[in-house]
């Protein structure tokens, strides 16, 4: 390892005993406390992202000490828990009618919903996902892409300017894949700006379905997208834990288990 290479990975380590410490850095304190550009702040922290326990936000990153767990690209996503996946995403599909204006995030079980919908016709899809456009050109289906900047691990389109198109847009159906469901901190992501963009979406749907498999139940990520009382439906691959059903029973919550 090269001289400048040690001092960046030396460098790393401090921040990252920062973010333990104050639980957030801004790319400003980045630059003032270690004497570097802005430019070689911001490749830090995206390095970080991709190998420590840190969330990049607006503006610098966060510590993600609550399940030390990082948000994998769409591509490592779509290899995990293929099959369920793809059962869960058939289920939202037969609960798509013609006529519809359905609303999708991004992830790989909205992904599969898309390759569903392609055959269809009568629908209009609402997405802030570039991958889930693309996989619906040249079908039948209408699609409306909404604005803003890509988030490279999801293909994401984020900040005020999707969320101000959403705000003119009426949903039906909102289909919402979530990296974390339980009782009490509702549905949670691991991205601020997927956040952001998804109650955006969920104020403007008749009815949002949280679509999650098994792994998600009971998990926190750091940012909240919605509490449990504001969701029609959950689709699913296995039964929920007791707690997690009740509640679903209590804001009559529509459950879809598929086998």
């Amino acid at each position: 390892m090269d001289a400048q290479a040690s001092k960046g990975r030396r460098r790393r380590e401090q921040i990252m005993n920062v973010l333990k410490r104050q639980g957030r850095i801004t790319i400003q304190e980045v630059v003032e406390r270690f004497g570097v550009s802005e430019a070689t702040a911001r490749r830090d922290l995206e390095m970080m992202e991709k190998t420590e326990p840190v969330i990049r936000t607006i503006g610098g990153a966060m510590y993600d000490g609550m399940n030390a767990v990082r948000e994998l690209p769409f591509a490592e996503k779509e290899g995990l828990s293929y099959l369920e996946k793809e059962r869960i995403a058939a289920a939202a599909a037969s609960l798509i009618e013609e006529g519809d204006v359905v609303g999708l995030s991004g992830g790989t079980t909205n992904y599969l919903l898309a390759k569903m919908l392609k055959t269809r016709r009568g629908i209009t899809v609402v997405t802030n996902a570039v991958n889930v456009a693309m996989e619906l050109a040249g079908s039948e289906i209408g699609v409306v892409v909404t604005g803003g900047m890509m988030r490279h691990n999801s293909f994401e389109l984020c900040g005020p300017l999707g969320e101000g198109m959403i705000g003119q847009l009426n949903i039906g159906k909102m289909f919402l894949g979530v990296d974390g469901v339980s009782s009490t901190s509702g549905i949670t992501t691991y991205s601020e700006q997927e956040a952001h963009i998804a109650k955006a979406m969920i104020r403007r749907a008749q009815a949002t379905y949280a679509m999650f498999d098994h792994t998600k139940v009971g998990r926190t990520s750091l940012f909240s997208i919605a509490s449990i009382s504001e969701l029609q439906g959950f689709i699913t691959d296995a039964p929920l834990p007791h707690h997690l059903e009740s509640a679903a029973r209590l804001h009559g919550i529509s459950v879809h288990v598929v086998e």
